[in-house]
């Protein structure tokens, strides 16, 4: 049996897409194992699919002064020596990587021990857990044309984000059930990413009173962001994280509000649901994600509203231009050309395992 081991974490962004690959991963005969760290929200989510996990030490490289910047190094040789273990003892054909300062342990060691490894950039722009694990890859997945690019010659591939096949399942009456809300007004889901956004849920908190006129309100708001205030306010539900709801709940959503981390936008344009991207600001982030969003702009898939751009006056307003013009992003969505990532991306991890020594 083929062996692969997946790695990716920190935010579920760096975990989802490789889930979307499991079965189709099993299909072609892989024995699958996911290495992350030891209690990010990649051991969760991977280990309900029954899938083996282990956790190794992580550290993170910030841009910013951090008393963790002198420790976390010691920690990111900790996870490579471990990383170096798991290898030896699991003997993988190939390692798949979405990324995350976890992932850079694992990929690091996979390249000393000439083990084929595949690794998906998400973002417009790479980010430096990926850059720093560039040089051990055969292949080099990305999301945007306009990335490829800034990868090393010979790597790129544009394959598009894998888009996991439940979420296009989903069933609005099971939601309208499963949140107790009526059918007699459009829905507004809020996202802010699995960590939570919390300049989005105050500025929506805000104008809530205005917005619960004209919309029901399913608020994804992050752990540990709930607002006990708003328990039990008529068409305003919140939940801190959602799974086995979720292709429901986009199936009962008429429009969106969502950070713009590039695998959230793109299961969006997948389901064609009109969307206002408000992206992680540059004061707090690389700028990423303001780039993700201003290229779906572009492209006619989404609004775009900058976190220093917001009043309450404007996110009133951006919010029901949205739903007024909302067949028009329908539309441009719909028309967008797909990428038929799973298969494109499993047939880069067959090539590659075919082509390692680390047996």
């Amino acid at each position: 049996m083929k062996k692969i081991i997946l790695t990716g974490g920190g935010t579920a962004g760096h975990v989802t897409p490789n889930i979307a690959l499991i079965p189709r991963l099993k299909e072609l005969g892989y024995e699958i194992t996911y290495i992350g760290s030891y209690e990010g929200i990649e051991k969760k989510l991977i280990t309900r699919l029954g899938i083996p996990y282990h956790g190794i030490a992580s550290g993170k490289l910030r841009r910013y002064f951090d008393l963790k910047n002198i420790t976390d190094p010691f920690r990111v040789i900790k996870g490579f020596h471990e990383a170096s273990v798991l290898l030896d003892e699991i003997k993988p054909d190939v390692i798949f990587s979405k990324g995350g300062f976890v992932s850079v342990p694992v990929v690091v060691a996979a390249g000393h021990k000439k083990i084929p490894v595949i690794i998906h950039e998400s973002d417009m722009t790479p980010g430096l857990a990926n850059r720093l694990s560039f040089s051990s890859a055969q292949k080099i997945c990305c999301n945007f044309p306009e990335t490829a690019d800034k990868l090393p010659v010979g790597k790129a591939v544009v394959t598009g984000s894998p888009i996991r096949p439940e979420l296009l399942t989903g069933d609005a009456d099971k939601a309208r059930a499963f949140t107790g809300l009526p059918a007699d007004k459009p829905v507004l889901m809020v996202m802010g990413g699995s960590l939570g956004a919390v300049a989005v849920n105050e500025n929506v908190r805000r104008i809530l009173p205005q917005l619960l006129k004209d919309f029901y309100i399913v608020h994804l708001c992050g752990k540990g962001k709930l607002d006990e205030s708003l328990q039990g306010t008529p068409g305003y539900i919140q939940y801190e994280y959602i799974q086995d709801e979720l292709p429901d709940l986009f199936a009962l959503a008429d429009i969106l509000i969502s950070r713009a981390g590039a695998n959230a936008i793109c299961e969006i344009a997948a389901l064609a649901k009109p969307n206002l991207l408000i992206p992680l600001s540059a004061q707090a982030s690389r700028g990423d994600q303001i780039l993700n969003a201003r290229s779906f702009e572009r492209q006619g898939l989404s609004m775009v509203l900058e976190e220093e751009e917001i009043t309450e006056e404007k996110l009133l307003a951006e919010i029901h231009s949205l739903f007024e013009n909302r067949q028009k992003y329908i539309d441009a969505m719909k028309a967008a050309p797909g990428l038929d990532a799973i298969t494109k991306i499993t047939e880069l991890i067959e090539e590659c395992a075919g082509s390692g020594d680390s047996k």
